[in-house]
């Protein structure tokens, strides 16, 4: 599996950091990070948009809407001060586990 994405991902998130207590009049992505509210909000309207571009099955379309949904989703994480690392343990835990047994095991 190549690292590209996972590299870019990376860096993005660096960048999305930096940008805390930046002027939100100046960077969207500052804006985003001074309102966790509109940055749930942006990631929800970014959701959808990559699920209709999937159902249209324009490849192009959703690597976009898709980049834009990891976008707002790594800004959202870092509007709320979500460790990336504890997200990354919650994926490790789920490793080998199926999928159906994984969300039954999940309390109601």
């Amino acid at each position: 599996m190549t690292t590209r994405l996972f590299d870019t991902l990376a860096r993005l998130a660096a960048t999305i950091e930096s940008r805390k207590g930046g002027d939100p009049k100046a960077s969207y992505t500052a804006q985003l990070l001074s309102d966790p509210a509109k940055a749930a909000k942006k990631l929800g309207e970014e959701a959808t948009e990559t699920v209709i571009a999937a159902v249209s099955q324009d490849a192009d379309a959703l690597a976009a809407e898709s980049a834009d949904l990891l976008y707002h989703w790594l800004a959202l994480a870092a509007a709320k001060g979500l460790d990336l690392d504890a997200v990354a343990a919650k994926l490790e835990a789920r490793e080998g586990q199926s999928g159906v047994a994984e969300k039954a095991s999940r309390p109601s």
